[in-house]
């Protein structure tokens, strides 16, 4: 506190000293922890000059010579040792007292550097009073001053010490190839312990030491890689294009692992991205990594809808089974959103859930396709267990996309607050890396929550953003991605009209959003904007897509979508399509899903007069919109609650008037309140605008009103409660 209070003391100082605070500020360049230092020292400036040693001077020369001063003042064994503390970057007291005796810096040194308050020494760790000191004395001496530290720690440690191998670097002038092997040594040590920051700046500096180009190009390729792996994007772009101008061959691929196509997947050019991917899987030479990057390609023809691009890397995997598993070609039929493939043609996956926990991440598929075949909940689970390794890890470009990936399976299980935390931090992450592929994700799944909270702003705005880098380049399952968050939000709003111009384009051939993994899981959305308009072909198309996927794959969400579908098309197998849909095993799994279902079943009970049946369908649709958070359903919901006459909504004289109304009359009298014109209450009720003009004479003659205007009125008073 001492150090605030002067501060504090300094910038309340007395006019005349206004002169010398307005010079302490020039001299400390901006350094807000400059200033905190000048202004600790106390006294005249002449005496301030005297002991600037505490503090961290900035890129001016000003603090430079004022802390040079104070280290001046010392006794030449005195400065070699603050020299040498400064260069031990890891604070070992033994490991700088052993270099500082045999320097000639013994305990008397260490003892006037102590009593001018340098050095902190607390049990074996030695240190300044903050990192910006050590800066400073660090580069406030001469470089022969330094190289003489580096020599004297390095002579105190073993061969292969890491640290020795950098005391060794800063010695080097020129080219040195046995301190480049030394520091590429402690580079591929510090990538196994995960420190991928430490690994890249030891293969940058072995690559400046290298004698020959190619090792230079190596190296930097190396480097490239860890530095991607550390999030440092723009930095591994750098040094891999230095690694292919230096010399440029096979080698470089090989030495970055693929590096070149897995950045320009992440940046979102998903088609240079495969052609990188396929020719490197034949240069590299771990099968792992060959496995990765051919999965990686796969994945990159998968995001533009190109099937051909896909066989090929499929093709290229099974040709050499590169990781050498016998389940390999099982594993990869999830990697299939073929409608047409007769179900017996699908290899037997057994049980999925054991074969996800036992199958690397890289061979599991895109998570719209994992959803699709309905292994969301272990493939979820896999990558929960990743994410602490990858955040321990600090692997920024691979946590940013396992993030993307779990934020859309909890969308799906209706862990919303998770997914809105997975996919705010993924996308701060995939922005700083500069992985605009992975960003879209992200914001995907953020429009997916805003389009069923109803969010519209919220929805309009990741939609944008999405397609304003997916339709240029390409990447239709990011287009379709946005185009069914954005038919979704429609539907839920009730303007099914808008919501099925929309829906179409995910399998309209040759549109941009095209996509058949998408179409799959916007069929619901599809068959149920269809059914409002009355169009029977299209939901009828829709129904067949839904249950030959769901014959083919089993997948629970399927075959509860599929009945849900064919209920909302009415008929004599109507309410066993609903209940079959309700009775799924793994079903409720699918939080809204399950839901609509339930209201689906509730709406068409309520519609055949059944209205207790309907109060327990609807009720139960209702508890799980409002746990949700789903809005615009809870509405629509309640209104059908309230139709079906639930006990406890009535009691004032408004509520008892609209009670003279029949259920459908209530219903058209609401939609009227709302401002709809009896075109669009008619789309909603499926009835003809001719019907809604009857009821709502009805209406007006049984409340005693004249306008819409008094409709709005009296409805605005017998609103129901409000959400809890």
């Amino acid at each position: 506190m001492q150090g605030a209070h002067r501060v504090a003391v300094f910038f309340g100082a007395l006019p005349e000293r206004a002169v010398a605070q307005r010079d302490k500020v020039r001299e400390a360049g901006g350094n807000p922890l400059a200033l905190h230092e000048l202004a600790t020292l106390g006294g005249d400036l002449d005496d301030a000059e005297h002991r600037r040693k505490r503090g961290r001077p900035p890129v001016g020369p000003c603090l430079q010579r004022a802390f040079r001063a104070g280290i001046e003042a010392l006794s030449p064994p005195a400065q070699l040792l603050t020299v040498l503390a400064a260069a031990e970057e890891h604070g070992d007291r033994l490991t700088v007292q052993r270099a500082g005796r045999a320097s000639g810096a013994g305990d008397v040194v260490w003892e006037e550097v102590t009593n001018a308050g340098l050095l902190h020494v607390a049990g074996n760790r030695v240190g300044f009073r903050h990192p910006v000191v050590r800066r400073a004395i660090y580069e406030g001496c001469g470089a022969a001053t330094r190289r003489r530290a580096h020599r004297a720690l390095a002579a105190t440690m073993p061969d292969e010490a890491e640290e020795r191998a950098w005391h060794l670097a800063a010695l080097a002038h020129g080219r040195d190839e046995d301190v480049a092997r030394l520091l590429e040594r402690t580079a591929a040590r510090s990538r196994l312990r995960g420190a991928t920051n430490t690994a890249a700046r030891a293969w940058w500096r072995a690559a400046e030491l290298s004698a020959a180009p190619v090792d230079a190009s190596q190296r930097l390729a190396e480097a490239a890689r860890a530095a991607w792996d550390a999030g440092w994007a723009a930095t591994a772009e750098r040094l891999l294009d230095d690694a292919e101008r230096l010399a440029p061959g096979p080698h470089v691929a090989r030495r970055s692992r693929g590096l070149r196509g897995i950045m320009e997947f992440a940046r979102g050019m998903p088609e240079m991205a495969h052609h990188f991917l396929i020719t490197d899987m034949k240069r590299v030479p771990e099968p792992g990594t060959a496995l990765e990057l051919g999965t990686l390609a796969m994945r990159a023809a998968w995001s533009v809808g190109r099937g051909d691009l896909r066989d090929r890397a499929l093709e290229l995997l099974l040709e050499d089974d590169v990781a050498g598993r016998t389940g390999l070609p099982g594993t990869l039929a999830w990697w299939s959103d073929d409608v047409s493939a007769d179900a017996a043609d699908t290899p037997d996956l057994g049980d999925a859930a054991a074969r996800v926990r036992t199958t690397i991440l890289p061979l599991l598929p895109p998570t719209p396709l994992a959803l699709a075949w309905g292994i969301d909940e272990p493939m979820a689970d896999a990558l929960r267990r990743r994410l602490p390794r990858l955040r321990r890890r600090s692997e920024h470009a691979r946590l940013a996309a396992a993030l993307a990936q779990t934020a859309m399976l909890d969308n799906a299980a209706g862990r919303w607050p998770q997914s809105e935390s997975s996919a705010a931090e993924g996308l701060r992450l995939a922005q700083d890396l500069g992985a605009d592929h992975i960003a879209s994700h992200c914001l995907t799944s953020l429009g997916w929550l805003a389009a069923a909270r109803g969010d519209e702003r919220a929805v309009a705005e990741t939609t944008a953003r999405t397609l304003q880098t997916s339709l240029p380049q390409g990447v239709r399952a990011l287009s379709a991605a946005a185009y069914w968050n954005r038919g979704m939000a429609l539907l839920f709003r009730e303007r099914p009209e808008e919501a099925l111009d929309i829906l179409v384009r995910l399998t309209e051939p040759g549109h941009g959003a095209e996509h058949p993994t998408f179409a799959l899981l916007a069929a619901l959305d599809t068959a149920e904007a269809a059914v409002r308009v009355r169009r029977s072909d299209l939901a009828d198309e829709r129904v067949r897509v839904r249950e030959a996927w769901a014959r083919r794959t089993g997948a629970p969400w399927a075959r509860c979508a599929a009945h849900v579908t064919r209920g909302l098309l009415g008929g004599a197998r109507a309410e066993g399509a609903f209940r079959a849909a309700l009775d799924v095993p793994g079903a409720r799994s699918h939080a809204l899903l399950y839901a609509r279902a339930q209201l689906s079943y509730g709406e068409w009970l309520r519609r055949g007069r059944r209205r207790t049946d309907a109060r327990v369908r609807i009720g139960a649709a209702l508890e799980a919109f409002d746990r949700l958070g789903a809005e615009p359903l809870r509405q629509r919901t309640q209104r059908e609650q309230d139709l079906t006459g639930a006990p406890g909504r009535r009691g004032s004289s408004d509520t008892r008037a609209m009670n003279h109304l029949t259920a459908q009359e209530q219903r058209v009298a609401q939609l009227a309140a709302e401002q709809l014109t009896n075109r669009e209450i008619g789309v909603q009720l499926r009835i003809s605008h001719r019907t809604v003009g009857h009821h709502l004479g009805n209406v007006f003659a049984k409340l005693g009103i004249n306008t819409r205007t008094e409709l709005s009125h009296l409805h605005a008073g017998c609103e129901p409660r409000e959400r809890r």
